[in-house]
């Protein structure tokens, strides 16, 4: 067996908004392995992730998902899934050179995928 038993469960510094440390397990070689569990997303980040998803192939227009995943720099089952939202949150790099390849600047993208009752970053906080 590659893993011995569970040593405790972790929490505080280990624990972030979207991935969270359940437990510590030690590996044969001796080191620290902490397993990740992603946090379920909200019905809110699913809809933002298909809006964003409708945004981007409104923007796509007539062009070939193949063209368009080729001067992004990703592959056409990336931006598959990331049209159709089953990627609801893609790395901020990827969403920014689809942008950059369908010609849609940032601030439409983002006017796109932010629900109208929602105040723009800055007043937020």
């Amino acid at each position: 067996m590659w893993w011995g038993p569970v040593e405790r469960k972790l929490g505080g510094a280990f624990s972030t908004p979207v991935h969270r440390v359940i437990h510590n397990r030690w590996t044969t070689t001796g080191i620290r392995m902490p397993f990740m569990v992603r946090v379920p997303l909200t019905d809110e980040e699913r809809e933002r992730g298909e809006r964003l998803g409708q945004a981007l192939r409104a923007a796509r227009a007539g062009r070939s998902m193949v063209d368009v995943a080729a001067e992004a720099g990703i592959s056409v089952e990336t931006l598959r899934k990331i049209e159709t939202g089953r990627i609801p949150t893609p790395a901020f790099f990827t969403v920014a050179a689809i942008a950059d390849a369908v010609g849609l600047p940032l601030d439409e993208l983002r006017a796109a995928v932010t629900p109208a009752a929602s105040p723009p970053l800055s007043q937020a906080s």
